[in-house]
């Protein structure tokens, strides 16, 4: 199921794709539906969820953390980008005038379905309501620049995400691809993880209380890579589909 969330009539509404056209929910916890279907082109997409807060996991992959010159972690590295970084899909990615460099990475999001805390990583799923495309946007001179990573990561945009959140997927296996201009720069799969996604549920889950609509995202694999203004940026995960997104010119 493709659950996304969309603009309509100034209205800001859930639905389920219906290949070419969506059916309005009133309920997006218990899937409740209403009224009729609407065709896909008559609806502006925004990013499928509104999160709280969107928990990252840095130095997820072995070669990243290779490629970062880092050490490989013994626990999850976290940190958090806030809600105002948040983009929709086909948005347009800002330059701020602060950085000279901004990248890429791809990665696996997953959407918390309801309030988790203190979580086994057994259980860690079940609080899962499903998995979509985000862009780890990074202004990396200044990442390089500062003790810690939120100035470099927090700029309003550098969290675009989407187009849906699908969830009929097991994120165990799942290729995850970045391309710039269409030209591919990335390409692992979350098997390659350091922590999967239950440990990283019930990890998070240990030191903050997760809200339903919460987005983790789970580190970007070997390839990140520089974004010049103009060009166009695509993360594609199998199973859930592409995220495309411009740099501003």
């Amino acid at each position: 199921m493709k659950i996304i969330r969309y603009l309509k009539n100034h209205l800001v509404c859930h639905g389920i794709m219906d290949g070419e056209l969506v059916q309005p929910i009133s309920d997006i916890r218990r899937m409740i539906t209403h009224g009729d279907q609407v065709p896909l082109s008559d609806v502006k997409l925004l990013a499928p969820a509104a999160p709280t807060k969107i928990i990252c996991a840095g130095l997820n992959y072995k070669d990243h953390a290779e490629e970062m010159g880092l050490p490989i972690p013994e626990q999850p590295v976290i940190f958090l980008k806030p809600p105002s970084a948040i983009l929709e899909p086909g948005g347009t990615i800002p330059y701020p005038m602060m950085t000279h460099r901004i990248d890429y990475e791809a990665e696996l999001a997953v959407v918390i379905g309801k309030t988790a805390k203190g979580v086994r990583q057994d259980t860690a799923l079940d609080y899962v309501l499903g998995y979509t495309c985000i862009n780890d946007v990074t202004a990396r001179d200044l990442q390089k620049m500062d003790g810690q990573w939120t100035l470099a990561k927090s700029f309003d945009g550098f969290a675009p995400f989407g187009p849906w959140i699908e969830t009929e997927i097991d994120p165990g296996d799942l290729l995850v691809e970045a391309y710039l201009n269409g030209e591919r720069k990335q390409s692992s799969s979350t098997a390659n993880l350091i922590f999967p996604v239950a440990y990283l549920v019930s990890f998070i889950s240990q030191v903050m209380t997760l809200y339903a609509g919460d987005v983790i995202a789970t580190g970007t694999p070997l390839g990140t890579g520089r974004m010049e203004k103009g060009d166009e940026i695509e993360v594609r995960i199998s199973g859930i589909g592409s995220l495309i997104n411009a740099i501003e010119s």
